[in-house]
């Protein structure tokens, strides 16, 4: 870097003559940088998965880059993790006020656009960074299957599949020639652990894989089990075969 940009590269609050915000663009290489993880819209709910690589003394039952928001919704992050569970304990507590005032569910999207607001407005003001973590965020409401995307710029948007992280280039174009919107849950969970595989150095085994639902018929957020996860591995390597390198 030039040494005329430094103060721009400093600065979180001024945009440098050719018109980028430079700790924002760091903020999403760490997105980038971190492990990968995908969710899928099926037409019978949501998937969501992650990769974790715990060492070998961890206990590694629960998933630390998932979380539950509602009954109805949760997310997945990429990037700085504990940046992640300060945004869950924002919505959290923004979904259960909609609860309280409203008397009903808060929409996924509602949920997702405030998150997004609150990583825009760590974009403008000094005294702060901007969050290193992007989430895919979610859930079963009144307006059906719904997935949206944040990041640390404070854009959001609606996608049918999408993987973030490292190795989330390969792995959305692997969505783009395997994604169906009729597809059922367990093939979008065959097809998520396929596209963690594409970009993992563990090509085999699930121990270091992830993943909650969220089904169309009962709208609750559930936890996949281990056995659960070696099957949809299973099936994906049969109907998602990987490319060779």
């Amino acid at each position: 870097m030039l040494p005329s940009q430094q103060g721009y590269d400093r600065a979180i609050t001024i945009f440098s003559p050719d018109g980028r915000l430079y700790q924002v663009e760091y903020a999403i290489e760490t997105v980038r940088r971190g492990a990968i993880a995908v969710g899928i819209k099926s037409k019978d709910g949501i998937v969501m998965a992650v990769e974790e690589k715990p060492r070998k003394l961890q206990l590694s039952e629960s998933a630390h880059k998932i979380f539950q928001i509602d009954e109805h919704i949760g997310f997945a992050a990429a990037g700085y993790i504990p940046d992640a569970r300060s945004q869950a304990d924002n919505a959290r507590f923004f979904s259960q006020s909609n609860r309280i005032i409203y008397d009903e569910p808060v929409d996924v999207e509602t949920v997702a656009k405030h998150l997004a607001d609150q990583c825009q407005q760590y974009t403008q003001f000094g005294g702060a960074r901007p969050f290193g973590v992007a989430l895919i965020i979610g859930g079963i409401d009144s307006n059906g299957n719904s997935l949206y995307l944040t990041d640390p710029s404070g854009t959001y948007i609606a996608y049918d599949a999408v993987a973030i992280g490292a190795g989330a280039e390969p792995a959305n174009e692997f969505l783009e020639k395997n994604f169906k919107p009729d597809m059922s849950l367990e093939d979008a969970s065959a097809l998520a652990t396929a596209c963690i595989y594409i970009s993992s150095d563990q090509k085999d085994g699930t121990d270091h894989i992830k993943m909650s639902v969220i089904k169309t018929s009962t709208k609750q957020f559930e936890k996949v089990s281990a056995e659960n996860i070696a099957n949809f591995a299973k099936i994906g390597k049969q109907k998602f075969p990987i490319p060779s390198a």
